[in-house]
């Protein structure tokens, strides 16, 4: 057991926004190994970067002796977490969420380790009990314990009982119930006495506080974590395309890594400090530096690989990198023809071309022109690239040499408009 109290480490990284009997909580972490868990309702085939928080934060408790339980919403999730969302979620069937279960167990151990002795992490499926459980006992049990007047005023319900032309259902009006149900299960069967999650997820996580003391007579803490929002005030992680997930088939590790790459410069200290296994006082080395030699741009560039190379590995940090610098330095014989297949993943736009074309026609299609006219005077004023070479032939006709690995041309318009023809 390491010496090195999680929640002073934690508090350290400004990694908690509220911590129930904080004081209590040190002292049983201190001297002991504890077991924590967090929940993850699989409402999709991949976990998305939304979810690397919690895990950084489970990832710390093992590495200092403690077990996190990962604890798969199997019930949960047919039911769906009203929480601080404007409309019903739809509700998924129990076979999308059984197959989307088997990935997101897979990617957790990007994260954890399952094989490590006592505190080995642990995955675990609500669904095994509350799928033996009847209405008329879910209400006997669990449901005279909770107070109506109580419920309607936490912040999730509330938010929406306001909205009259939205609502709030019956079905997702439970959800805080069965949520709490799981921490009463999870301390019975592996003494677990803390419950992690988003700041959003304070008044389920103190709702289970209190039904695991109503029914079991333990005292059990909860903490949760900082929600980050942009400078616009939009949540951290989402963008116009939507999530960035953690399966290279749906963001493709250049697109992961441009995206860290884009981290804004206030963010990009506390995102090392968050997102990164690094030792603290490495990381405020490396920020004393970067605001004292002006070194933001390459620590930004070193937050992007570690992330990057934590959930894409080695090979997905090169690609990554080497797509980013042979677009800026407009060299593409470095790329490679899978290289190429993530920039038509979702790397940049792409469009697909039949036959043999001409310029004229591929700037009209890929909207760089609005007309035909348009796009002849784009030529001649010198602003289109084909394959990173200055075309100033109007009656341009694209050739089998203009094909990369016989399959894609790129176009660009200016020093930063690209769109990828892909021929078929």
């Amino acid at each position: 057991m390491n010496s090195e109290n999680i929640i002073t480490l934690l508090k350290l990284r400004n990694l908690v926004f509220q911590i129930s009997n904080e004081n209590n909580l040190k002292k049983v972490t201190k001297n002991n190994s504890i077991s924590l868990y967090c929940g993850f309702d699989p409402t999709a085939d991949s976990l998305h970067i939304g979810h690397l928080l919690p895990l950084m934060v489970l990832k710390h408790f093992q590495i200092l002796g403690h077990k996190p339980i990962i604890l798969i919403g199997g019930a949960t999730s047919l039911i769906g977490d009203p929480s601080f969302k404007l409309s019903e979620r739809v509700l998924n069937t129990y076979n999308d969420i059984n197959n989307w279960e088997k990935k997101i167990t897979a990617q957790l151990s990007l994260f954890l380790d399952f094989n490590i002795g006592e505190n080995s992490a642990k995955i675990v499926n609500n669904y095994h009990w509350f799928c033996k459980m009847d209405i008329l006992s879910f209400l006997r049990k669990i449901g005279k314990y909770f107070s109506i007047n109580q419920m309607i005023n936490l912040e999730s319900v509330k938010n929406r009982i306001n909205r009259k032309e939205k609502g709030i259902s019956f079905t997702e009006f439970t959800y805080s119930l069965l949520q709490s149900y799981d921490f009463v299960v999870l301390n019975n069967m592996y003494q677990v006495c803390l419950q992690i999650g988003g700041s959003d997820q304070w008044g389920n996580i103190t709702s289970g506080i209190n039904l695991v003391r109503k029914m079991s007579q333990k005292y059990v803490f909860g903490l949760t974590l900082p929600l980050l929002t942009k400078s616009d005030g939009t949540k951290f992680g989402k963008t116009e395309d939507g999530p960035i997930w953690l399966d290279s088939s749906k963001t493709s590790p250049y697109k992961f890594y441009q995206f860290w790459l884009n981290t804004d410069d206030s963010h990009v200290y506390t995102f090392l400090k968050w997102f990164t296994l690094l030792n603290y006082s490495e990381i405020l080395k490396i920020e004393q530096e970067g605001i004292k030699f002006g070194n933001i741009i390459k620590d930004r560039i070193f937050l992007a690989k570690e992330i990057t190379n934590t959930v894409h590995g080695i090979s997905g940090v090169a690609a990554a990198v080497r797509i980013t610098e042979c677009l800026f330095s407009g060299d593409l014989n470095q790329m490679t023809e899978l290289d190429f297949e993530q920039l038509k993943q979702d790397g940049m736009p792409a469009i697909d071309l039949f036959g043999s074309e001409d310029l004229v026609t591929a700037l009209v299609i890929s909207k760089f022109a609005l007309s035909r006219s348009q796009a002849r005077n784009m030529i001649l004023s010198n602003a289109i690239s084909i394959n990173n070479k200055k075309i100033s032939k109007i009656k341009y006709f694209f050739s089998n040499d203009d094909r990369l690995f016989n399959k894609f041309t790129l176009l660009k318009r200016g020093k930063k408009n690209y769109v990828l023809i892909c021929w078929v």
